[in-house]
């Protein structure tokens, strides 16, 4: 496990950590720390708990056991978001969704907000598509919508679940470039990914097996 200079440092810590569906562990005794300014990936073979530690650092699921401290806000950003086609949703609308968490779930968007959802549509390329319905869109062109979300969310620990898996080669470029972006504005990002170059980009790396973390380098 490696260690960090100071509780400052640190974003996330999960110690501990079991998660069980019917019966069946899916993480044992997980214990880590995610850093400050850091991109983390975390790899593993299919059924290994990656999506599972994703939604336990989210705190999209609750541990069985364990404890869980985050240090600051949380942006999760799915591999893809099912939306019928028939639901008015533009792509600016998925955006905006992400400055509710600055502004509560009762204010209206400001000059500011809007700004925001703005710059974050023109980091991910999407601009031009802001009045687009969402659910029509490519999986490359929605996979950076809900990254700009996560974006317009100004979040200190960013997660995102195989975040180029099956995309365009442009499309995968723009996201890890962005992702490299955050990483140096001082935000945590961390991802489940197999992709090679994802994994190449990453400062640390943590490695599970039957729910165990195996390597953490």
């Amino acid at each position: 496990m490696l260690e960090f200079r100071s509780r400052c440092d640190v974003v996330a810590c999960l110690t501990g950590v079991q998660v069980s569906f019917n019966g069946r562990a899916a993480l044992v005794g997980v214990d880590v720390s995610i850093p400050r300014a850091s991109l983390t990936v975390i790899t593993g073979p299919n059924g290994a708990g990656k999506s599972t530690l994703l939604e336990v650092l989210g705190g999209t699921r609750v541990a069985t056991s364990g404890r869980r401290i985050i240090s600051g806000t949380v942006a999760f950003v799915p591999q893809r978001a099912a939306v019928p086609s028939g639901l008015p949703v533009s792509v600016k609308d998925v955006v905006s969704v992400g400055a509710w968490g600055r502004l509560g779930l009762w204010r209206r968007m400001d000059a500011a907000a809007r700004e925001v959802v703005a710059r974050s549509m023109e980091r991910l390329d999407i601009s031009a598509l802001a009045r687009h319905p969402f659910a029509v869109l490519s999986g490359g062109q929605q996979q950076r919508t809900l990254l700009a979300q996560g974006l317009a969310r100004g979040a200190d620990l960013l997660l995102l679940d195989e975040p180029t898996t099956g995309l365009d080669v442009a499309s995968a470029l723009r996201i890890r470039a962005v992702l490299r972006e955050e990483v140096e504005r001082g935000v945590a990002v961390v991802c489940v990914s197999h992709d090679p170059s994802v994994i190449g980009d990453a400062e640390r790396r943590i490695s599970l097996q039957e729910g165990r973390v195996c390597s953490d380098v």
